[in-house]
């Protein structure tokens, strides 16, 4: 079984791990104060980049 010659520095050992960590979104706030993912449509206003393209969502009446 091989083994290692050296130890592994702290340096080397977190320079392999920096891409290792778990990314958190980005939230942005739409102009209706909601936060939403960037280059995404705002699903509770509908709009995005200041123009609308969905319907906003309506409450249901039964």
């Amino acid at each position: 079984m091989a083994l290692p010659k050296k130890k592994t520095s702290k340096s080397k050992k977190g320079m392999r791990r920096s891409h290792d960590q778990i990314p958190t979104p980005n939230f942005i706030y739409c102009e209706c104060g909601e936060a939403t993912l960037p280059h995404r449509v705002c699903p509770d206003c509908g709009t995005y980049k200041g123009r609308h393209y969905l319907r906003p969502k309506q409450d249901a009446v039964s």
